[in-house]
């Protein structure tokens, strides 16, 4: 019996995380298909789709953001940079309605958990931006020891949860 509920425990913590997931997908459909007027021909729509197929958010999911996307409101794209163990490098992505809400919390996210918060330019020149995917790719990495790269997966995984964070890319080897 306490298997079963064990099951049921992960199958539960299995959705919460795909939900998450294809919420951040979905708002990201939406801004992008407002953007070009769901022109699915536009490339950053495209790169969108393709990252919502390899997540596999069901087809008629896809559909309905783009449709909805005239109904979202004003969502803006915003990057943070900053510190984390070790000193690596990390570029947050976010989409938020309210800059005055989402920026405090990024960077109280950050100072809690012994990171902080770089000025716009102190991290991103160490990264190039995918045209393709839209992802940060690291010029060089930092080798961080076991301690550190576990302390650095518990911080994405913290700034991950909060709901407009995007992606969370690091330069950690």
């Amino acid at each position: 019996m306490g298997s079963s509920h064990k099951k049921q425990g992960k199958i539960a913590d299995n959705n919460a995380k795909k939900a998450k997931v294809f919420g951040k997908i979905v708002k990201l459909i939406q801004v992008e298909a407002k953007r070009c007027n769901g022109d699915e021909n536009d490339s950053a729509l495209r790169a969108v789709l393709e990252k919502a197929r390899k997540a596999n958010v069901p087809k008629d999911t896809i559909d309905r953001a783009i449709k909805k996307a005239s109904e979202v409101g004003d969502l803006s794209p915003m990057m943070y940079e900053g510190y984390g163990p070790a000193g690596v490098g990390l570029i947050i992505t976010a989409l938020t309605e309210n800059t005055n809400r989402t920026s405090p919390e990024i960077k109280h996210l950050l100072s809690k958990n012994g990171a902080s918060l770089g000025a716009p330019g102190s991290v991103a020149w160490n990264f190039t931006k995918n045209p393709e995917t839209g992802d940060w790719e690291p010029n060089t990495t930092v080798d961080l020891s076991e301690e550190d790269q576990e302390k650095l997966a518990e911080l994405v995984e913290i700034i991950e949860d909060q709901d407009d964070v995007q992606d969370v890319f690091t330069n950690a080897g």
